[in-house]
C-alpha cells in the first residue's frame, strides 16, 4: 500500500510505495482508508512535542473508512460495515480507570498514530472496540474531523455542563463543531480567534457565534465557561480572568506551551481549571449519535495522500477554515 511515514522528528514525511499492510491481531479489523482528518495533535507528534512515537510511524488518527478483513475473534464488526478509528486506540480493560468507565485515563493505552500506525495510508489496522459506526447521513470526508476535533470538543463542552456562556479560544476544526453542538444545547457561544483573524471570526459568527473577536479581548458578558483548543499557556489566565465565580477553564488540548504565572485572585471564588484527558467509547457513541441529529456539518479542506506535509504545514499556518482531510 501507499503510506505516509514519519522516519524522523522534525523532517517531512515520506511517500512509501511498498509499505506492507499490516497483519491484524486477536479483535482487530483491516480497514481500507476512505479519508483521515489531519489534526494539530498530528503535528505534535511529527513536531516532537509528543515523544517517542513508534518507529517508521504513520500518523493519522480521524479515520473513516470499511472494514476489509477481521480477525476470527472479532464479534462486534462484520465485512463491510463503515466506521471511524480515534484517537484512543487500544486500552488495557483491567485497571481501575478502564473498570470505572475511564479508559481515557489506562496507564497502558496506546495511541492511534502515535503507537499505532495510523490512517495517513491506504489501509490501517484497528482494535474492534475502538471503532465506531459512522452514520450514513455523513459522507467520508466530512466524517473524519468527528473522530478527534469534533470528540475532543464534545467531551470539553459536557464539562462544562450547562454553562449558558461558553467561550471558545482558537477556532479551528474542533471548535467549529463544538460551535454547533452548544448551540444545539442552548448555548451561546463567544469565539476568541488570533488576533486580526476577521476572517476567522466571520466564520465563527456564521457558524452561530453570539459574537466573535480576538484572543486579547474581552468578551462583551462574563462567560460561564471557557474551552482553550489552541495550545497556547497564556491563554489560561487571558480565560480565568474571563469567567464569572464558579465558572471552569477546560483546556482540550494534548500539549500546550507552559502557563505562565497569574495572580490567586483570578482563580478565587471557586473557577476551576481542568483538562481534557483522550475520550472514552462512551464519548464516541454519544457524540456520534447526536451529531446525526444536529445535524454537524464539518468545512473541509481535501488533500491527496501524497499531499499531506503540505496539509500540514497549512495546518500549522492557520490556513483553512475547519479541518483537513487527506483522501488515499
Amino acid at each position: 500500500m501507499r503510506a505516509m511515514v514519519l522516519d524522523s522528528i522534525g523532517q517531512p514525511l515520506r511517500l512509501d510505495r511498498t509499505r506492507l499492510v499490516a497483519e491484524p491481531g486477536p479483535h482487530d479489523v483491516v480497514i481500507r482508508v476512505h479519508a483521515c482528518g489531519v489534526c494539530r495533535t498530528d503535528l505534535h507528534v511529527v513536531d516532537g512535542e509528543l515523544e517517542h512515537p513508534k518507529p517508521a510511524l504513520v500518523p493519522g488518527h480521524e479515520i473513516v473508512g470499511t472494514v476489509e478483513r477481521a480477525s476470527t475473534e472479532v464479534q462486534t464488526l462484520k465485512v463491510g460495515t463503515r466506521v471511524g478509528v480515534p484517537w484512543l486506540g487500544w486500552t488495557c480493560g483491567e485497571c481501575d480507570f478502564c473498570r470505572s468507565g475511564r479508559e481515557n485515563l489506562c496507564d497502558r493505552a496506546r495511541f492511534t498514530g502515535y503507537q499505532i500506525d495510523g490512517g495517513y495510508a491506504e489501509y490501517a489496522v484497528a482494535h474492534e472496540y475502538y471503532c465506531f459506526p459512522i452514520p450514513a447521513s455523513f459522507g467520508d470526508v466530512e466524517a473524519a474531523p468527528l473522530l478527534c476535533a469534533g470528540l475532543i470538543g464534545y467531551r470539553a463542552l459536557m464539562m462544562a455542563g450547562d454553562a449558558e456562556r461558553v467561550g471558545l479560544y482558537g477556532f479551528g476544526a474542533a471548535a467549529h463543531i463544538a460551535t454547533q453542538v452548544a448551540r444545539f444545547r442552548g448555548q451561546q457561544v463567544f469565539a476568541f480567534t488570533r488576533p486580526g483573524d476577521e476572517k476567522g471570526q466571520s466564520f465563527a459568527r456564521a457558524l452561530g457565534a453570539a459574537w466573535a473577536g480576538s484572543s486579547d479581548e474581552s468578551p462583551p458578558d462574563p462567560l460561564d465557561a471557557a474551552l482553550i483548543f489552541a495550545p497556547v499557556g497564556s491563554l489560561v489566565p487571558t480565560a480565568l480572568a474571563a469567567i464569572v465565580r464558579g465558572g471552569t477553564v477546560i483546556c482540550a488540548g494534548i500539549h500546550m506551551s507552559d502557563i505562565p504565572s497569574f495572580p490567586y485572585r483570578i482563580l478565587w471564588e471557586e473557577r476551576v481549571v481542568r483538562s481534557v484527558a483522550n475520550l472514552t467509547r462512551k464519548d464516541g457513541e454519544e457524540f456520534l449519535a447526536v451529531a446525526g441529529r444536529i445535524p454537524i456539518r464539518t468545512t473541509t479542506t481535501t488533500f491527496p495522500l501524497e499531499r499531506a506535509n503540505e496539509a500540514l504545514a497549512q495546518l500549522r499556518a492557520g490556513a483553512f477554515e475547519g479541518a483537513a482531510v487527506l483522501v488515499p
